[in-house]
């Protein structure tokens, strides 16, 4: 078997109001503690696979948990801008903010608002236990983890969905069939939507797939398919795939 390159999901590390207390969503949060060590350890169990260019959400704790682990490989990020609008003109702009030959210690970094987090609505930013007191834990935690529909005024797993794999398929799957090694670092909700994509999971089952923070999927690219290799996953991801 010819493996032509690996892409690496992972979840950022935990941000300082703790997801168990709030629906944070598109809230952008930096990293607790306890997420910069999350982050530290991702960058120990990736030394062995040297990563050539990488992808974060527009939400800062997705971006903080990225150069954490570039940075224990060594490696300096280049944020890439791709397309700019002027202001004045609907005229789009290439802006590229890094030479045309990175050296081999700089790498591309591509910020995205398809990687985002879901988007709460009536929800956003809104602690847990009050939701389930207004609407019952059953009806919060439905909207929570099945695919559609999603919580009043906000995103389904489905519309993450949407927004999600097309840009990976534009973006990403080429830089793997060039034979990269490809980071993304994103959220609980986009990364689940990859995931579905990827393994083919039905709208049932996403629902049991959920990521701790800090927790990353190894997958390797070969003859056109993506072949997971780190089963040895957290309680919350074991399952039968």
């Amino acid at each position: 078997m010819v493996i032509t390159g690996h892409l690496i999901l992972i979840r950022h590390g935990e941000p300082g109001l703790k997801p168990g207390d709030l629906l944070s969503g598109w809230i952008d949060i930096s990293l607790s503690r306890k997420g910069i060590e999350e982050a530290l350890e991702c960058a120990k169990t990736l030394e062995s696979i040297e990563i050539d260019l990488a992808f974060a959400s527009n939400l800062v704790r997705t971006q903080e948990t990225l150069f954490i682990i570039l940075s224990g490989q060594k490696k300096t990020g280049v944020v890439v801008h791709e397309q700019t609008e002027a202001k004045e003109s609907s005229e789009k702009l290439d802006w590229h903010s890094y030479p045309k030959k990175l050296s081999k210690d700089l790498i591309p970094i591509y910020i995205t608002p398809a990687l985002n987090e879901r988007y709460y609505g009536k929800l956003q930013g809104r602690k847990k236990q009050k939701m389930e007191e207004k609407y019952g834990a059953e009806q919060v935690s439905n909207w929570r983890w099945n695919f559609e529909p999603g919580p009043p005024e906000g995103e389904s797993l489905k519309a993450v969905y949407e927004r999600a794999v097309p840009y990976f398929q534009k973006k990403v799957m080429p830089a793997l069939e060039d034979g990269k090694n490809v980071l993304i670092c994103a959220h609980q909700n986009s990364l689940r939507a990859l995931v579905k994509y990827i393994e083919g999971i039905s709208d049932e089952d996403i629902r049991e797939v959920r990521l701790s923070t800090g927790e990353l999927a190894i997958y390797h690219f070969s003859k056109g398919k993506l072949i997971r290799e780190n089963e040895e996953l957290g309680p919350e991801l074991k399952r039968n795939i």
